[in-house]
């Protein structure tokens, strides 16, 4: 115990020796990873998730950057999919069970790149911009179902466009049915004692169990709803009447990750049970490490056992996930739980990983940046 009390010191003392020097070098590091994924992938590809989650974090890094390379690239990839996500004009056949054709327009992970669409039209505004966001999250407020979401990554693929969309139109209906969406979500994902989330039905306890009989909480798909949780709030009004809703289940969640967090940084796959799928993984932690120093910066996590936690998570990010040429790797390939025996290393990269680490650093530079 006395040694890792001493590490925890030694990893603050780290931080927050030279802040400004840090918050440089934090700087540098991820216009080195953000040039090392632009120059190696080009712009014009689709709109699905594992995309458009990459310009999240490439907008969010705007703010600091303030690159007109960064801005031209999410611009460039926006305009080459028509500012739309599945392209399908026939309302009575849109769909929103899972799907990656044109006609699966409802379906979440074709909805997360209107989050980018309407961040690029508040810098400036320009109606075909957000033309198809509102013809498609209006149509689906307005319609009968509650079942959208109904696999933990949906909440980051749509949950923040819900309140872009409320700060766009000022409809309150978005926030109503965002809370509507989510406790239908709750009521099948969230495990209401170890305060995280199953990836979708299939993998509740105990029908589902780890390689060891544990529960199985994946990762990535905690890190997807505890950075949509962060973004909500970014947005959400303290007045709407669910703001603490979302307010204690982000706080609740953090305790919970801290919890079982690795000592080098990162968390495994499974993550109450490390011998599942052992081993680094990236996307999951650099959702945590983001939120985490989110809540910190906005003074929600106040207690030193998160920035202990955060501090530990950027340590790894920066110094074990990002490679010398900019690469991010040990980011786990698409998929929906851990996998015993799959190999994920430092080669391991994808659009998704990266845009992860850009959210995760720009609130470390911000975290850097207040001391």
């Amino acid at each position: 115990m006395r040694i890792n009390f001493i590490l925890c010191l030694l990893f603050i003392g780290h931080f927050s020796f030279g802040q400004k020097l840090k918050k440089e070098v934090v700087l540098s590091q991820l216009k080195s990873a953000n040039r090392y994924w632009q120059s190696n992938h080009k712009p014009e590809v689709w709109a699905f998730w594992d995309q458009a989650a990459y310009h999240t974090g490439n907008m969010e890094f705007y703010k600091i950057s303030r690159s007109k390379s960064d801005l031209k690239y999410s611009e460039d990839w926006a305009k080459f999919n028509g500012w739309k996500g599945a392209k399908s004009t026939d309302k009575q056949h849109w769909k929103y069970s899972y799907g990656e054709t044109d006609d699966y327009v409802l379906f979440g992970d074709w909805q997360i790149c209107f989050q980018t669409y309407i961040d690029l039209y508040n810098l400036s505004p320009s109606p075909e911009k957000i033309a198809r966001a509102k013809e498609v999250m209006d149509y689906q407020i307005h319609s009968p179902h509650t079942d959208y979401w109904w696999w933990a990554d949906g909440l980051y693929m749509v949950m923040p466009v819900m309140t872009k969309m409320y700060k766009l139109t000022q409809d309150p209906l978005y926030l109503d049915k965002m809370y509507t969406y989510l406790c239908y979500a709750d009521s099948m994902m969230f495990d209401k004692t170890d305060k995280l989330y199953y990836r979708d039905a299939k993998y509740v306890y105990p029908k589902h169990k780890s390689l060891h009989g544990k529960k199985d909480f994946w990762a990535r798909g905690d890190g997807w709803v505890f950075a949509a949780l962060a973004k909500v709030l970014q947005d959400l009004p303290k007045q709407d009447k669910h703001y603490d809703y979302y307010h204690q289940r982000f706080k609740e969640m953090a305790v919970a990750i801290i919890s079982c967090q690795q000592d080098e940084g990162f968390w495994t796959r499974s993550m109450l049970d490390p011998d599942h799928a052992p081993g680094r993984e990236t996307s999951g932690t650099a959702f945590f490490t983001y939120g985490l120093l989110w809540g910190i910066n906005e003074n929600i996590l106040i207690d030193p056992k998160f920035s202990q936690a955060a501090l530990k998570g950027w340590h790894y990010l920066s110094e074990v996930s990002l490679q010398d040429d900019g690469r991010i790797g040990y980011v786990q390939p698409i998929g929906e739980k851990a996998i015993p025996g799959q190999v994920v290393d430092a080669n391991s990269t994808a659009p998704f990983g990266v845009g992860a680490f850009l959210l995760a650093g720009t609130e470390m530079y911000r975290y850097l940046d207040k001391k």
